[in-house]
């Protein structure tokens, strides 16, 4: 346990907010709910966001940018999703301040005459423009993605998890079928799940959301989630079918190549910073952090051992060649020079779940050797120079292979098929998914949700409601879903 930092099973939530701070990643801003994103947050965005960058336009699609402000009258245009943001939305009422006795004020006379949303979200503004821009069938789809940040009103706020102004990627497609639109939607899912698994090491159920759960104007909901090691989910992805819903809103119309006018078929889907709070929780431990290499912004932090200039300069002219071939391979290595103990400098290092610490002092370089430690298991071995690049790709293949292999593990001993209420209600309290039969109704998962405070995380591709009886009910299933206390 490292000094200062909560133990996660005495508060899991305490323990979160002392790693996101002790590790350097993130502090509250001076508005109320507002984050800043420190450079070691933000390095761990930047692999993310360049990993899933890269995703998205191999599948074809582009980036652009569109305005923070959105007129309000956009909004009303679709009242449905509207009405999920309307609560969260702020507004802008002027367009200017000025001095009086000393003292800043809102100039009454630049009062705007249409109130000017900040952006909860881009399907209006985006839509608006999609209309200019769509004309025939050649033009379509239109597959555009863009990196931005969006502000939504929150009450109540934590770091990465939920805050007022967060960053994301938010894209939005125009197609000219319905069967088009739900491919995209899948598509993109598959994207995140990816994304979740391969470079963040983890593992996430993929499915379905219900009616209630779904994102407001839209035909249906996709989503990944995750598991957190408090056993709660967090929605880590969502991609959505928003069918003819934001093309009638905003009488988007295209000529099909029968020469007849159609309305567009549409997709919205979106990750945000949220998913770093997915990796802090899915495998930080009561040391801080344990990132994916592939995402952590040094994958290898190499601590010289001396006590003199002397020792430094002969460390040094050791290190250059073994740097060089780290480099040459890829890997994102940081030396740490800084006037501190080595003991200091290691429990910052793992605090920061830097995957690799390297250490090298002069009774390794008599032996032409370095000393590994690996953050994921603590394991410790020693090395010649010669073998070192080799080791540590192989070092670093093993350790996210570890890292998801134990979420995995954490995820199935923790996820349980149950048949009985009263069941249902003691392991929902405990923590965990339960996956089980529902009979498909609102009511159900409102009262579900108003006994228990568990919601539907995902109807599961896999799912198989056959034989299945309603958990609640005692009706015949007719969907087999995850239920889970959520973030």
């Amino acid at each position: 346990m490292s000094k200062g930092v909560t133990p996660q099973s005495k508060n899991f939530s305490a323990w979160y907010n002392d790693v996101v701070k002790k590790a350097d990643l993130a502090e509250h801003g001076p508005v109320k709910g507002t984050m800043v994103i420190k450079p070691y947050g933000f390095a761990l965005w930047d692999n993310i966001k360049y990993a899933l960058d890269s995703m998205i336009k191999e599948s074809g699609h582009v980036n652009a940018y569109f305005p923070l402000f959105i007129p309000k009258s956009f909004l009303a245009q679709e009242a449905k999703h509207v009405e999920g943001f309307a609560k969260e939305c702020a507004v802008v009422t002027h367009t200017r301040l000025k001095a009086v006795n000393g003292d800043m004020v809102v100039d009454p006379e630049s009062k705007l005459e249409e109130e000017v949303i900040v952006r909860p979200t881009s399907e209006t503004v985006i839509w608006a423009m999609y209309k200019k821009w769509i004309q025939s069938y050649r033009d379509l789809p239109l597959l555009i993605n863009q990196w931005a940040n969006v502000v939504r009103w929150e009450m109540r706020t934590r770091l990465f998890l939920r805050t007022t102004e967060f960053l994301w990627q938010e894209g939005h497609t125009a197609h000219a079928t319905a069967k088009e639109a739900e491919e995209e939607t899948v598509t993109i899912l598959e994207i995140y799940r990816r994304l979740a698994e391969e470079f963040l090491a983890i593992p996430v159920l993929t499915g379905q959301k219900t009616e209630i759960e779904k994102f407001a104007g839209a035909e249906h909901t996709y989503s990944i989630e995750a598991m957190m090691k408090d056993k709660r989910a967090l929605q880590s992805g969502t991609s959505h079918n928003l069918g003819q819903n934001f093309a009638k809103a905003f009488n988007v119309t295209f000529q099909n190549k029968d020469n007849k006018e159609e309305m567009v078929y549409a997709t919205s889907w979106g990750v945000s910073t949220r998913i770093i709070g997915a990796v802090i929780m899915a495998h930080g431990d009561d040391k801080g952090l344990r990132l994916p290499p592939k995402v952590a912004p040094h994958q290898v932090v190499v601590i010289p051992i001396s006590r003199n200039d002397e020792q430094k300069k002969v460390i040094k002219k050791y290190l250059n060649p073994i740097l060089d071939k780290l480099k040459n391979n890829s890997v994102r290595v940081n030396v740490d020079w800084r006037e501190e103990s080595p003991g200091f400098k290691f429990n910052d290092w793992e605090m920061k779940g830097v995957p690799i610490r390297m250490e090298i002092g002069p009774r390794d370089i008599e032996n032409n050797q370095v000393v590994l430690a690996r953050r994921d298991t603590g394991e410790k071995s020693t090395v010649q120079a010669n073998d070192i690049a080799d080791t540590i790709a192989k070092m670093l293949i093993d350790i996210h292979d570890n890292l998801f292999a134990e979420a995995t593990d954490f995820m199935k001993n923790n996820t349980n098929e149950i048949d009985s209420y009263d069941e249902f209600k003691k392991i929902i309290n405990d923590g965990g998914f339960i996956r089980c039969g529902w009979d498909g109704t609102s009511e159900t998962e409102l009262k579900i949700k108003e006994e228990t405070g568990a919601t539907t995380r995902v109807i599961p591709f896999d799912e198989n409601p056959k034989g299945l009886k309603c958990i609640y009910t005692g009706k015949p299933a007719k969907h087999e879903v995850i239920f889970a206390k959520a973030y």
